[in-house]
C-alpha cells in the first residue's frame, strides 16, 4: 500500500473517529445548536438599543386647543408612554423615584407666546443616568416637537422659517432597528464561542481521560490529526452558523441582501479561525474547566466588547482601537453586517479576508511548533 494511500486511511480514521465522538457526546450538540439558538432569542428579543414606551410625563398648566394637540402628538408616537401630571412638583417627584425618564412642561404662557411671538418654549427635563438613553429622548421629544411646529404653522397658513431644512435619508436599515444590526453581529459572537469552546474543551478532555496519549503511539501524524480533529468540528460549527443565518432570515426579519454563497465563504474562514484559537488553547491547557475559562477570556469576550458587535470600534480610545486589530471577530463583524445590510461591498470583503487569513497562517503555525513540543512522533 502505498504511503498516499495509508495517509488517507489514516485521516479517514481520525474523522470518523472524532465524528463518532461527538455522536456520543451531547454537550458538543448542545454547543453547536443549542446555545445559538439560546443566546438568539436572548439578544434578539431581550436586548434592543431603541428606547420604545419611554414613560414620559406631561405637564400642562393652562390646558387649551394647541397645548392639547401637542400633548396628542406626544400621544400618538411610539416612543413615548404618557403620564398627565397636574403640577411640576408631582412630576418631579415620580422623576426622583423614577416613575417617568422624562418631563415635558408647557407653562401657563405656552400659548401667549406661541400666537405673539411665534415662539414657545417648553420645558423638558431627561435623565442623563444613561447618557445614550438621555441623548435618544432628547431627540425624540426634539422630534415630535418640530413636527407638531411644522404641522402648527400650516393650520396657521405661515411659513415656519429655519435657515437650514434637513432632508434626512437612512441607508441600509432604513426602519433603524437596532435588532438589523444586532442579530448579524451576534451571530459572530456565537461562531467566536462555539469554534474555541469545541476544540479546546474536547480536545482537553481527551487529556483527562488518556486517550491522547493512545493517538500518540498510533502511526497518524500531527498535520493528519490536526486535521482529522477540525473537519468534523468545522461541520458542525458551520451547521450551528446556518442555523443562526436562518433564524436571523426568518424568526427576526433582517434582511440579507448580499450573497449567501459569499456569506459561507467568510463565515467558513472565520470558523476555521475559531477552530484553530480553540485548538491553541487546548495545547496550553489540559483541563476541560480551564480550556472552558480561557475559551471564554481570550475568545467569547473580546468578541462580544472589541470586535464592534454593540461597541462602535471609531468611539474606542486610540489605544484600544489598536488592540482591537488582533480581535479575528473584528473583521468577520464588519463583514457579516455588510453582507447582511448593505450587500456585496468587495473592498470590505476582500480587506478583512485577507486579515483572517493571515491570522489563520499565524495560528497553524503556532500550532504546529507546540504540537511538536508536546507530542512525540
Amino acid at each position: 500500500m502505498t504511503s498516499g494511500a495509508l495517509k488517507r486511511m489514516r485521516l479517514r480514521g481520525m474523522i470518523r473517529k472524532e465524528s463518532l465522538q461527538i455522536l456520543r457526546d451531547p454537550s458538543s450538540i448542545a454547543i453547536a445548536f443549542v446555545m445559538p439558538v439560546i443566546l438568539l432569542w436572548l439578544f434578539g428579543y431581550g436586548v434592543s438599543l431603541n428606547a420604545q414606551n419611554i414613560p414620559l410625563a406631561m405637564v400642562v398648566e393652562r390646558p387649551d386647543a394647541n397645548t392639547t394637540s401637542l400633548v396628542g402628538a406626544f400621544q400618538y408616537s411610539d416612543y413615548f408612554k404618557l403620564q398627565d401630571l397636574d403640577s411640576i412638583q408631582a412630576a418631579q417627584q415620580a422623576f426622583d423615584e423614577r416613575d417617568v425618564s422624562a418631563i415635558v412642561w408647557l407653562r401657563n404662557d405656552f400659548s401667549d407666546q406661541l400666537l405673539t411671538r411665534g415662539e414657545a418654549p417648553i420645558g423638558v427635563i431627561v435623565n442623563g443616568v444613561d447618557a445614550n438613553q438621555a441623548r435618544l429622548i432628547d431627540g425624540y421629544i426634539q422630534g415630535v416637537w418640530q413636527s407638531w411646529l411644522f404641522s402648527y404653522a400650516r393650520e396657521q397658513g405661515v411659513e415656519l422659517k429655519q435657515p437650514v431644512v434637513l432632508e434626512p435619508r437612512i441607508w441600509f436599515n432604513a426602519a433603524v432597528r437596532s435588532r438589523n444590526f444586532l442579530v448579524p453581529g451576534l451571530i459572530a459572537v456565537i461562531m467566536t464561542l462555539i469554534g474555541a469552546m469545541l476544540t479546546s474543551m474536547v480536545i482537553a478532555r481527551e487529556w483527562e481521560r488518556g486517550t491522547m496519549e493512545a493517538l500518540m503511539v498510533t502511526p497518524i501524524r500531527i498535520g493528519e490529526m490536526m486535521i482529522g480533529k477540525l473537519v468534523p468540528y468545522f461541520v458542525l460549527g458551520m451547521g450551528g452558523m446556518f442555523l443562526s443565518v436562518a433564524m436571523a432570515l426568518w424568526q427576526f426579519g433582517v434582511p440579507l441582501r448580499g450573497s449567501f454563497w459569499l456569506l459561507t465563504f467568510v463565515s467558513a474562514l472565520f470558523m476555521l479561525v475559531a477552530l484553530a484559537m480553540g485548538m491553541l488553547i487546548s495545547t496550553i491547557a489540559k483541563n476541560q474547566f480551564v480550556a472552558g475559562q480561557i475559551s471564554i477570556i481570550v475568545t467569547f469576550l473580546p468578541a462580544f466588547i472589541l470586535s464592534g458587535f454593540i461597541f462602535q470600534i471609531s468611539s474606542m480610545p486610540v489605544v484600544v482601537q489598536w488592540i482591537t486589530h488582533i480581535i479575528p471577530a473584528r473583521y468577520y463583524v464588519a463583514m457579516v453586517q455588510t453582507l447582511f445590510l448593505a450587500g456585496d461591498i468587495w473592498p470590505i470583503i476582500l480587506a478583512n479576508s485577507a486579515a483572517l487569513l493571515f491570522m489563520l497562517i499565524v495560528l497553524f503555525a503556532l500550532i504546529r511548533r507546540k504540537a511538536h513540543k508536546r507530542l512525540d512522533v
